[in-house]
């Protein structure tokens, strides 16, 4: 499985360590051409789409979001992440796969922009 496999599915794959790892390398090669971040986490909880934003921040060593709505909902939640604001906004959101899509900007519109995923909601889940 390589990260470019992923862009063609609707929901994240289970994947093996191995792959997790070559996944995170090529996702991490791919952010060094852009200038900040979105995320979009889309979850079956609000407990567990928060639970993926905190690991992938501390994975990535983003400051911590600030979330902007009430994350004592219930259903499937959408959590939308802007490394430029530092806000997050969660929304219950039927009908959605699950996973991460992270999308790298540019400074402008003119620079290129490009959406990764989706990840499994624990790819950066820290390991023992």
């Amino acid at each position: 499985m390589r990260l470019s496999d992923l862009n063609r599915l609707r929901t994240a794959p289970c994947l093996s360590a191995s792959e997790k790892n070559l996944i995170i390398s090529e996702l991490q090669a791919q952010m060094t051409l852009y200038r900040w971040f979105t995320a979009g986490i889309m979850a079956c909880s609000a407990d567990q789409a928060v639970q993926s934003l905190r690991q992938l921040e501390q994975h990535l060593a983003w400051p911590t979001h600030q979330l902007m709505t009430d994350t004592e909902v219930s259903g499937p939640v959408y959590l939308k992440a802007n490394q430029q604001t530092l806000s997050a906004r969660l929304r219950i959101e039927h009908g959605l796969g699950e996973g991460i899509l992270i999308s790298g900007h540019g400074n402008d519109n003119t620079e290129p922009s490009a959406t990764w995923g989706p990840l499994p909601l624990d790819l950066f889940e820290p390991t023992a």
